[in-house]
């Protein structure tokens, strides 16, 4: 008995946005920040797509919530203190976008009267949006003729074509055959129909191309080495940092905080007292650093974080103090129970959650 040879794949000359609006009007994810129905309100738009940026779905859900119970309206979060707004960010990580999030709401206010420009050029000469939140929101809220580009949809673009360029060089082909599959109408869920292919199906390991409604279109799938896609250049880590971290605690329940500088990495936020971050830091120096004398304690192990251009290490000492102890210059004294609501950084809140473990 002889077996039939398979029948070569079919392949279609480009990719029909009909198809894969077809297949989102069937499979589209349900998102707190996607209307089901009509026009979707800008500034949920903008503030989704500011969270969502070097960020998982399921880590922004409780922030956008938050954020839309606390401030439900462009002009709300443009009244809102910086200091609050770095409270409700707090954890979220990449802290410029909450000073840019809260510049960008002031801005639409002051030159806009509340109301987000619909224009590309408009939405670009915002504080804190570039290139992609501009096309996210212009297409999405206004249905303009947009794509945003983001890693989702470079992946199913470099598939789709097999762009053999490494980013970030191939970022502007991507953008100019991103926008040669847009449909003549429907831009806002074609954007999102692109993301939610890349997030769902067209997903880094294991894509799922036979459930894929582009999967007769794809070059890569057809040379069999979707996974290689995109092209990157290798990765190089930065190099390591070291630092000392200082947890006082005065014996009526305060813990000693202060807030980092206006400029630099982790501007205006709260930090435990520290030394300075460096590739050469001695441990054995630390107590120079402290921030007021003390019977100062070395706790065991390290924290450990990863920045987006070094990790971290830091050795953590503790110190008890009597509750007349003075809070050195710009230090303060904080609730112990209630420094969860300060403006504290991931690491600053691995620093505290080491120190009282």
């Amino acid at each position: 008995m002889t077996v039939a040879a398979r029948a070569p794949r079919r392949k279609k000359a480009t990719p029909d946005a009909a198809d894969l609006l077809a297949w989102y009007d069937r499979h589209a994810r349900v998102l707190p920040w996607r209307a089901r129905k009509g026009r979707q309100e800008p500034y949920r738009v903008w503030l989704s797509e500011i969270m969502l940026q070097q960020t998982t779905v399921k880590t922004v859900g409780p922030y956008y919530a938050k954020f839309l119970n606390l401030w439900p309206t462009v002009d709300a979060l443009a009244e809102a203190a910086l200091d609050d707004v770095l409270r409700a960010w707090a954890g979220l990580g990449y802290y410029a976008r909450a000073r840019n999030l809260h510049a960008c709401a002031q801005a639409v206010v002051e030159r806009h009267g509340g109301v987000f420009p619909e224009t590309l050029d408009g939405l670009r000469s915002l504080p804190g949006i570039g290139d992609y939140t501009a096309s996210a929101v212009a297409a999405i809220a206004f249905d303009a003729d947009a794509v945003p580009v983001d890693g989702n949809v470079e992946r199913v673009v470099t598939r789709l074509f097999a762009i053999e360029e490494e980013l970030p060089a191939a970022k502007p082909v991507i953008k100019q055959l991103a926008l040669s599959l847009l449909p003549a109408k429907r831009s806002g869920d074609f954007a999102q129909a692109l993301m939610d292919l890349g997030a769902t199906i067209c997903t880094p390991k294991k894509p799922a191309c036979a459930l894929c409604p582009w999967n007769e279109s794809c070059q890569a799938l057809v040379r069999g080495d979707q996974e290689t896609f995109p092209r990157k250049p290798a990765k190089r880590e930065g190099k390591l940092r070291r630092g000392a971290a200082f947890v006082v605690l005065r014996a009526d329940g305060m813990v000693l905080l202060r807030t980092r500088p206006d400029k630099g990495l982790l501007a205006k936020m709260t930090e435990v007292p520290g030394s300075a971050w460096t590739h050469d830091f001695d441990v054995g120096d630390a107590l120079a650093h402290t921030p007021l004398e003390a019977n100062w304690k070395r706790l065991p192990g390290v924290v450990n974080h990863v920045f987006t251009h070094f990790p971290l290490e830091l050795t953590v000492f503790m110190a008890k103090v009597s509750r007349t102890a003075k809070a050195p210059k710009g230090a303060r004294w904080v609730p112990l129970a209630e420094a969860g609501g300060e403006a504290l950084p991931t690491v600053m809140r691995k620093v505290l959650a080491h120190a009282l473990e």
